[in-house]
């Protein structure tokens, strides 16, 4: 009889695929990221991807980058991170010390719904935005709440 499959992947690995896998749901043009949130059990509570408030038509949508702040994507996508706990359907006990993955590192704002929902730690595939004021802002917040952050390396196979 043989011996059970040794070469299984990572924690880390599957939970950042779910967080890839919810990125290709995201209809913004530019930028698509996805989040997976699970707890200290490894599993999962919740996964969301960047994305207009389901009141908002898709196909009338501004998805540009514009000087006019009613045609600016930005004043209207809400991001991965925020949606997966939005998403969620328990409580927000059960996210105490949780882990999400994103593809993304967290903006500020991100970063602050983040730990008021109890996240323990970040895991993210890129930070694009690494040294720009934000970024530092959300490694501050992260830094003094006590939240963890690395950046997880995948295969390429595994990258979409």
């Amino acid at each position: 009889m043989p011996g059970k499959r040794s070469d299984v992947i990572s924690w880390d690995e599957f939970f950042m695929r779910v967080a890839i896998a919810a990125s290709l749901r995201s209809k913004d043009p530019k930028t698509q990221v996805g989040a997976c949130i699970a707890d200290t059990n490894d599993r999962i509570l919740s996964v969301g991807y960047n994305g207009t408030p389901s009141g908002l038509d898709d196909d009338e949508f501004p998805w540009g980058t514009s000087e006019d702040p009613l045609f600016d994507k930005h004043n209207y996508v809400i991001h991965a991170e925020a949606n997966a706990i939005l998403n969620y359907r328990g409580s927000l006990k059960d996210m105490q010390g949780a882990k999400v993955y994103v593809t993304l590192f967290p903006c500020q704002e991100c970063a602050k719904t983040l730990v008021q929902a109890g996240v323990g730690e970040v895991i993210y595939l890129d930070d694009k935005y690494d040294g720009t004021e934000g970024n530092r802002v959300s490694k501050s917040v992260f830094d003094r709440c006590g939240i963890t952050y690395r950046q997880v390396r995948l295969p390429e196979d595994a990258l979409v």
